[in-house]
């Protein structure tokens, strides 16, 4: 009997996949637990649209982080923070402090986790901080630390 998984089956297939399977299994575990259903062809059709639709969905989100790269590249975020002698901060700058302050300066909100920001920036002066938009998109953001 071939069916259509719903979610994860371990051993069995994915959500999504299109899979024969012995009856007795179908009719007394996947079907009866809602892990799957047949795989008529208005559930067929049903399962293309909705691949058809998640892809559009794709290429939407990635042409946006694709404008969101171009807008941040040009962007620069000046932050101050209390310094000693040699330019040393007292503290650090964070991801935290940076994404707050690119929403505050620019208008553009960013979780702090999208950052790779390696170590926290604990010098004045200018810094380029990675970050990954999505999952081939990645773009560099300048922060200037000057003194307070």
């Amino acid at each position: 009997m071939k069916v259509i998984f719903l979610q994860d089956v371990k051993g069995k297939g994915k959500k999504g996949d299109v899979k024969e399977v012995s009856i007795g299994y179908a009719q007394n575990f996947l079907l009866k637990n809602k892990m799957a259903v047949e795989a008529t062809p208005a559930e067929l059709s049903k399962l293309e649209g909705q691949k058809n639709r998640q892809a559009k969905d794709a290429a939407e989100e990635l042409a946006e982080a694709e404008k969101l790269k171009e807008t941040i590249e040009q962007l620069t975020v000046e932050l101050k923070a209390k310094s000693g002698e040699d330019g040393r901060l007292f503290g650090s700058v964070t991801s935290k402090q940076i994404a707050s302050a690119l929403e505050k300066q620019h208008g553009i909100k960013i979780d702090k986790r999208k950052m790779e920001l390696p170590d926290a920036i604990r010098a004045l002066g200018y810094t380029n901080v990675p970050m990954k938009l999505y999952h081939d998109v990645n773009a560099v953001l300048k922060v200037h630390v000057t003194e307070e």
